[in-house]
């Protein structure tokens, strides 16, 4: 009998302890399983940089400047296009968007970017404008093509070629260049050391010192003495 009970005792601790081991396999499996998948995905992710840092690398190195460019450009398009279906103006709508701070800066970087270091000398200044110059040029690609398509071998020259006098300047090439010409003979003469002087003024000077002096004394004193400047033209003066 009391074999028996020792046997029917320890039925019941060995199905425990099954049980426990095998809740521990369980644990151990499902444990296993995770470690498994964040595996897979640590190499997945693993993977994706991997190939998004060799597109990165084939980019051109200006590449994130382009883009941001080209975003801001999207932008600003669809800026312009909100302003006119308003009726808005879009220079006006852009100005009160400003703030002191960014027009500073924008400033500062204008000023660094093109510095005005006066006239150094007659090469520099004539370097300079031509830099104004060539800045101002837009290429007419569509008469470029056309030309190309119907020139043919002359568009391609060598040292056999005899094209010269060949091209035929457009109209719109001509006026552009007679208007910048026109404004650069306004521009030097707004801007000429020597002033043209009026022959019909009177001339209350003895050179061209004491006549910078006379103008600004003119200038500030005028309205004060004009009642005996006339006097003393009619001769009526005290």
């Amino acid at each position: 009998m009391a074999s028996c009970s020792e046997t029917s005792a320890t039925a019941p601790e060995e199905e425990q302890s099954e049980t426990d081991a095998s809740q521990k396999r369980e644990a151990r499996l499902r444990k296993f399983r995770e470690l498994h998948f964040k595996r897979n995905e640590a190499r997945k992710l693993n993977h994706q940089e991997v190939v998004e840092e060799d597109k990165r690398q084939k980019l051109p190195a200006n590449w994130e400047a382009k883009k941001a460019r080209l975003e801001w450009e999207l932008a600003e398009e669809q800026k312009k296009k909100e302003c006119a279906a308003r009726g808005d103006n879009y220079d006006r709508v852009k100005l009160l968007e400003i703030t002191a701070d960014d027009a500073e800066r924008w400033e500062r970087k204008k000023r660094k970017k093109n510095p005005d270091t006066g006239f150094a000398g007659y090469a520099e200044a004539q370097f300079r404008q031509y830099q104004r110059l060539t800045k101002q040029i837009r290429p007419d690609l569509e008469n470029y093509e056309k030309q190309r398509e119907e020139g043919g071998a002359d568009f391609y020259p060598t040292s056999n070629s005899l094209i010269h006098g060949t091209h035929i300047p457009t109209t719109e090439g001509v006026d552009r260049m007679v208007e910048d010409v026109e404004k650069q003979i306004e521009k030097r003469a707004k801007y000429s050391r020597r002033r043209a002087y009026n022959d019909d003024a009177d001339i209350d000077y003895i050179n061209e010192r004491n006549a910078k002096f006379n103008k600004k004394a003119e200038r500030f004193y005028g309205k004060y003495t004009a009642e005996i400047k006339q006097n003393l033209e009619r001769g009526t003066a005290v």
